[in-house]
């Protein structure tokens, strides 16, 4: 029998409790009118999926731009839903936590692979620490970065980690190996509904979950085949190197490339030299430059300081910054990820 976004698993449970479609619609007109900012969310995000339309509407995170209205149709997110099942082993009753913001794709999915695995789904406020003092055991759970950093301990009482909304730098990449914890890094954005691919913590190259295909375009940037998403291509900015038909290793943003004096710089590879030798939050970008037409800038946050002439040794000879700026406090968006060129406006 196919799945219709009407239909419950039987082992769905939120918050302790088994309901079905109409509990979950009335208990959405409950949080909207009686909850919290967060539950409100989640409130209006139940009387979305269960009403007679075949789509919901959601907004990007607006990372690379202005977020912008997006509609995906509900048989699309059952599939992603399903595919994120097989990738993970994720079997009917098992445990997962929702920390995420359901304004966003990633909680929205949190919920709709549980009523459709049969999660057992607690949910708790998108704090930067979800886990906190409790004490339960969960089999599945999804954060971002920062809400990682800060359940570090807490970890031990997850069996499955997913993460995601923004790159895991190297130095909480060294936390997160030695727990035994299986931690993976998830690649996606809404329009592909959330994650198309992750990898294991440490690994190099993301494998794609079921039912997707990739290539890469003559810019060599990632383009996405999910045809129960899209019925044509998605075509990305991530510049990637492609190891088989299965698998790709993430380089950067080529929104973020730097064209200085003709040599083009990825950022993102900087930085990875550059992790763990600056204590603060920091990134690279680039300023215009009357000779070089781009120079590299390294921008730091916090209170200015002084470096060792061979602290930037580490780096290739263009790849050195030729200027430091120091802001006081970074632009993030709503779900966390870092406005590079917002921030620099500071």
């Amino acid at each position: 029998m196919e799945l219709t976004h009407k239909k419950v698993h039987n082992y769905f449970r939120l918050n302790g409790y088994h309901l079905n479609g109409k509990d979950l619609s009335r208990i959405g007109y409950s949080y909207i009118k009686e909850g919290d900012v967060y539950e409100q969310a989640i409130g209006e995000f139940l009387l979305d999926w269960f009403d007679d339309k075949d789509y919901i509407e959601t907004k990007t995170s607006g990372t690379t731009g202005l977020p912008k209205l997006l509609r995906l149709e509900k048989r699309a997110m059952i599939q992603s839903a399903l595919a994120t099942g097989d990738f993970f082993d994720l079997n009917p009753g098992d445990k997962a936590l929702l920390c995420l913001p359901v304004q966003f794709i990633a909680g929205k999915m949190m919920l709709v692979r549980s009523f459709i695995l049969g999660l057992n789904l607690d949910v708790v406020s998108p704090s930067v620490a979800p886990l906190g003092l409790r004490k339960e055991r969960y089999d599945f759970v999804a954060m971002v970065p920062l809400q990682v950093q800060n359940s570090i301990e807490e970890l031990k009482n997850v069996k499955k980690l997913i993460i995601g909304g923004a790159k895991i730098d190297t130095v909480l990449e060294e936390k997160l190996l030695p727990l035994k914890t299986e931690i993976y890094e998830t690649y996606g954005m809404t329009e592909t509904i959330t994650h198309i691919a992750a990898k294991r913590v440490g690994e190099a190259a993301f494998s794609i979950l079921p039912n997707v295909k990739i290539a890469k375009d003559d810019r060599d940037c990632l383009v996405i085949s999910v045809p129960a998403v899209s019925d044509q291509p998605i075509v990305t900015n991530d510049l990637i190197e492609l190891v088989n038909e299965n698998q790709f290793v993430f380089l950067g943003r080529i929104d973020n490339v730097i064209n200085s004096g003709g040599v083009k710089l990825i950022p993102e590879q900087i930085e990875t030299k550059l992790t763990g030798k600056i204590a603060n939050r920091f990134f690279v970008t680039s300023l215009p430059d009357s000779v070089l037409g781009e120079k590299l800038i390294l921008v730091i946050e916090g209170e200015k300081q002084e470096f060792a002439t061979d602290f930037f040794d580490v780096l290739g000879k263009f790849e050195k910054p030729k200027e430091i700026v120091f802001v006081p406090k970074f632009k993030e968006n709503e779900n966390g990820k870092l406005l590079r060129k917002k921030s620099l406006l500071n």
